[in-house]
């Protein structure tokens, strides 16, 4: 099933060219159109180009002279076509190919030949059937984020309200993601009962990051549980096991929703621990959401799993009304 998915991505990314260079080509119809100098330039520069090929290759020993003569040609064809195109107010770049993702040109590929992080968030998409993100973030992201909704009352055993608290959250949230490029080993831990909007704030921060082309993984802790427990007892029949199992390893950030809801026992304790230690190990950057206050977590999972989470995690609680019944 993996082949036949990146053979779709593909054909997807050979499609997004094609439209590109269509795109292209209608702008460049529509220069000439509009500045008829501009097409003879182009010619010129072309020719210029060609005859300087040309010279090359039947001159080999004495070509750097023409070779700077031709390039000094082009420069000053190249800035009076910037001119004309700037006089009437269209962009020097407005002939060029416009890419969707400019670290790959829209190939998918790094020049080392590595994967780009748009298709492995594409990949990441696909494999986990995330079609559906795309329409949750569009409205739960923070460009939509209302703190007027959170009550501005006391609540009972707490020094903040509960809107005080939600923007002491959002600014580390905001913070956590404007630093998430450095090693600083920060890693968040959203803990209180239901409705209070944690799983919103997760989205918020998914969203930031799909926006700064990082790549990452939303899943509850029972659907990571099913990953782990396909790949290790054989029950993979659509060939997505080890690189779904991979992700929840490398991917830029993972987010465990829901963590507790998952059936605890000696093996899940084991590979969550494992999945966590390991990100916090390679400085991959992990957000935890549960219900369980932090006594409830040390009492379901093991002392290495609950220090580890205290350790290296920044805990932040949620509380107040219930948001849904509001």
């Amino acid at each position: 099933m993996y082949d036949d998915i990146m053979r779709e991505v593909s054909v997807e990314y050979e499609k997004k060219r094609d439209r590109q260079e269509r795109e292209k080509r209608k702008r460049i119809e529509y220069v000439y159109k509009k500045i008829p100098a501009i097409k003879r330039i182009d010619e010129d520069i072309m020719r210029t180009s060609i005859s300087m090929a040309k010279y090359i290759l039947g001159n080999p020993e004495g070509y750097k002279e023409a070779v700077e003569k031709a390039k000094r040609t082009i420069e000053s064809l190249k800035m009076e076509k910037a001119f004309l195109l700037t006089e009437c107010n269209i962009p020097p770049d407005y002939m060029e190919l416009k890419y969707d993702c400019d670290c790959c040109k829209d190939t998918g590929y790094l020049e080392n030949g590595e994967k780009c992080n748009c298709l492995k968030q594409e990949l990441v998409n696909r494999a986990y059937k995330m079609s559906n993100i795309g329409n949750v973030l569009s409205k739960e992201n923070f460009q939509n984020f209302n703190i007027e909704i959170f009550s501005n009352e006391k609540f009972p055993g707490e020094e903040l309200t509960p809107r005080e608290n939600m923007i002491d959250i959002v600014g580390i949230a905001e913070g956590f993601i404007s630093n998430f490029d450095e090693a600083n080993g920060e890693n968040l831990l959203f803990y209180g009962t239901t409705g209070l909007g944690k799983t919103y704030l997760c989205n918020c921060i998914a969203k930031a990051l799909l926006d700064k082309n990082k790549i990452v993984i939303y899943q509850t802790a029972f659907t990571i549980l099913d990953i782990l427990e396909k790949r290790k007892f054989g029950k993979d029949n659509d060939g997505l096991g080890d690189y779904q199992y991979n992700l929840l390893f490398n991917a830029d950030l993972l987010i465990i929703d829901d963590l507790g809801t998952e059936v605890s026992n000696t093996f899940t304790n084991a590979e969550i621990f494992n999945i966590v230690n390991t990100r916090i190990i390679s400085s991959k950057k992990t957000l935890i959401s549960t219900n369980l206050t932090p006594k409830e977590i040390s009492e379901i999972y093991t002392d290495r799993v609950f220090s580890r989470i205290l350790d290296k995690f920044i805990p932040l609680k949620f509380y107040g009304k219930d948001l849904r019944w509001e």
